[in-house]
């Protein structure tokens, strides 16, 4: 495997981990890691880019789904949880790398129609540095 297969196998698998389906990112950027070492900022780079856009993904599922109002009259209450998304808006997709509930705080974001951009610079700076933290434990 060449380095720019590795990199787009990097991307594709950042990019799926951050959606709905299942699946995880950091064993191909840990082999890209160790295959390549001179490419460690250019693989977090990638890494970070594609796990953004899969997080980008769910918010635009949010964005699609229909409004708080409608939601509200069929459900006959408010959830808790989109509470705490409103409460601290988009910093809270920091978070965003979280497991399982990363997903549902994209999809929130995107449903409250929190500005894509703010959401997109925080998904991305929580996403980055968990890479960077998964890269900095596994280097020698």
């Amino acid at each position: 495997m060449d380095e720019r297969f590795s990199l787009m196998a990097l991307f594709i698998s950042s990019f799926l981990a951050a959606t709905l389906l299942p699946g995880g990112s950091e064993a191909v950027l840990l082999g890209v890691l160790h295959a390549y070492p001179e490419l460690h900022w250019p693989a977090l780079g990638i890494a970070s880019v594609g796990n953004t856009l899969g997080g980008m993904s769910s918010y635009v599922i949010g964005r699609l789904l229909p409004d708080e109002q409608a939601l509200l009259k069929k459900s006959g209450g408010r959830p808790r949880g989109l509470d705490w998304v409103r409460r601290h808006g988009s910093p809270i997709l920091l978070l965003s790398w979280a497991p399982l509930v990363g997903d549902l705080l994209c999809i929130a974001a995107g449903w409250l129609r929190i500005h894509w951009m703010k959401a997109a610079v925080f998904m991305a700076a929580g996403k980055l540095a968990r890479y960077w933290a998964i890269a900095a434990v596994a280097s020698p």
